[in-house]
């Protein structure tokens, strides 16, 4: 008896963000292993982290992803494209031996850390190529040809201004044009 090929995937396969709503269930195991690493304060540790997996969803859209989380003070964060500076793919060594990862989303604002950090994601390469194309093409979008005319025209009257303030600087007092 022959065995036939694995299904392999066309290679012009597009990834389809929209599809991750939730972490993959093994994170919860993940997290039972870092509570139970407490031993004592067990159930202190998981079960804080037990709500978090089970509230836990992440949105991709046209604009930006979301994510929220929490049942008793919900947290949600919200990130365009636009915003998005950095992208790394992170993996402890228990993560990488349950084929986990996580994706810290990093903005241009002033905290140390990561301002997003989307956990429990089993193939991160292709989520991570498609956020560096959304963060590319929402850059390459705010340079369409109407904002670099009006770009020449501001460029233009304030040109205008400095020309006029320096002939304005240059009369002498007491003539009036």
């Amino acid at each position: 008896m022959t065995e036939s090929p694995p299904p392999t995937q066309p290679s012009d396969a597009v990834f389809d963000a929209s599809k991750i709503t939730r972490p993959d269930d093994s994170l919860l195991v993940y997290y039972a292993l870092v509570a139970a690493c407490t031993v004592i304060g067990f159930p202190f540790v998981f079960i804080p982290l037990w709500i978090r997996f089970k509230t836990l969803s992440y949105r991709f859209d046209d604009t930006g992803v979301s994510m929220c989380w929490g049942y008793f003070f919900r947290r949600e964060v919200h990130l365009t494209y636009r915003r998005l500076q950095d992208i790394h793919v992170t993996r402890n060594i228990v993560e990488r031996w349950m084929g986990l990862s996580k994706l810290p989303l990093q903005t241009a604002s002033g905290t140390a850390g990561a301002t997003m950090q989307i956990e429990g994601i089993r193939d991160p390469e292709p989520l991570r190529d498609f956020l560096y194309a959304q963060m590319r093409g929402a850059r390459n979008d705010s340079l369409d040809p109407e904002s670099v005319d009006s770009d020449d025209q501001v460029l233009g009257v304030l040109t205008e201004i400095r020309d006029e303030l320096r002939r304005i600087r240059n009369v002498p007092e007491g003539d009036d044009r």
